[in-house]
């Protein structure tokens, strides 16, 4: 088995769960660490994600990180830093990202594409963005379902998230609104799920030979019908109690793919809702329908320790692949279908 050495760019609350699944990982090295928290610079990676001594530690030089000989680059920040990217892809490093910035070449700026392909080309390497969503259930699920398919008439992903057990306040009631009067979703936040999902709905549009027209999204809310207390707080009745976002991706005037994220706290709304259990359901209707469902089988209260395996362990998974792959901006259907090496 090669040993491919592996860098872990940020980490957060997914990058922490990657750099672990890396160094318990038997095909891959931790070759390095970047950080961007100047207190977190100089301890060992292994303290940094809850696991022994590595003797790798954190660093805040990217000409360290260049300098490591590394195959590939897990590149988890905040924020996409373009001159980051495209000086890791130059310097012979692979990089794999739960960045969304590059899951459908065409849908990026022609200039931002441009540049980064030039960079694979300059460093022999490619770059691959994934995650759980999007990615594995927006890309992998769909071509998937649709392989015993000769004809497709709408797929839809319903994603759902019961947020009753989240104890985090000023995410819920601050950041997300609930339990505030229903109001209108505003145009920064479709245009947030637009940019976050359509891609992934263009992407497999186009490996389906079905390109998609337009994007729309819209979002809508129902309240709480009699006052709840969830671990957040208390939602009074009449206040945001459930949130639905929607992007719908059309083709020849009719609404072919569809993503629709759904959070919510409580079961008992106005309007009701057909709600399911955290996890996804995949309706494919065509001339072999199918109804998918994806549960889950967290305890609510722990789901949010949980949760970040979705994302980080399918983006450790593609290592092998990425580097394995032709030189430039890789998405999904290019690269063959990521299986994981389990310890």
């Amino acid at each position: 088995m090669t040993a491919y050495r592996v860098v872990q760019w940020a980490t957060g609350t997914i990058g922490v769960r990657s750099l672990r699944a890396v160094v318990e990982h038997p095909g891959l090295t931790l070759a390095g660490v970047y950080v961007h928290t100047p207190g977190k610079a100089g301890r060992d990676a292994g303290e940094l994600c809850g696991l022994g001594p590595t003797g790798v530690t954190a660093t805040q030089d990217i000409e360290e990180i260049v300098g490591s000989g590394a195959d590939c680059v897990l590149y988890m920040p905040l924020v996409c830093d373009l001159d980051e990217v495209c000086r890791l892809l130059e310097s012979g490093a692979n990089i794999v990202t739960t960045r969304g910035e590059f899951h459908h070449p065409p849908s990026m700026d022609p200039d931002v594409r441009k540049r980064v392909e030039a960079a694979c080309e300059r460093g022999g390497t490619s770059i691959h963005s994934t995650g759980s969503s999007p990615g594995f259930i927006t890309e992998a699920v769909p071509l998937v379902l649709t392989s015993i398919a000769r004809r497709l008439d709408s797929l839809t992903i319903d994603e759902f998230a019961n947020l009753s057990r989240r104890p985090s306040p000023e995410l819920l009631f601050d950041v997300m609104g609930f339990g505030a009067a229903p109001a209108e979703f505003g145009e920064e936040r479709l245009t947030h799920a637009r940019t976050s999902f359509g891609p992934s709905l263009r992407l497999v549009a186009d490996a389906l030979s079905l390109p998609l027209d337009s994007l729309e999204a819209d979002g809508e809310v129902a309240t709480a019908r009699h006052r709840i207390r969830i671990a957040a707080g208390e939602l009074a009745p009449g206040t945001v109690a459930a949130q639905r976002l929607t992007v719908t991706g059309r083709h020849a005037g009719r609404p072919l793919l569809r993503f629709r994220a759904t959070w919510y706290c409580t079961t008992d709304l106005d309007p009701a809702w057909d709600l399911h259990d955290t996890g996804w359901h995949i309706s494919v209707e065509s001339d072999a329908p199918l109804e998918v469902g994806i549960r889950f089988p967290v305890p609510l209260d722990r789901m949010a320790a949980v949760s970040p395996s979705y994302t980080a362990n399918r983006a450790v998974n593609a290592v092998p692949f990425v580097c394995a792959a032709a030189p430039g901006i890789r998405t999904t259907p290019d690269l063959p279908q990521i299986t994981a090496t389990l310890s």
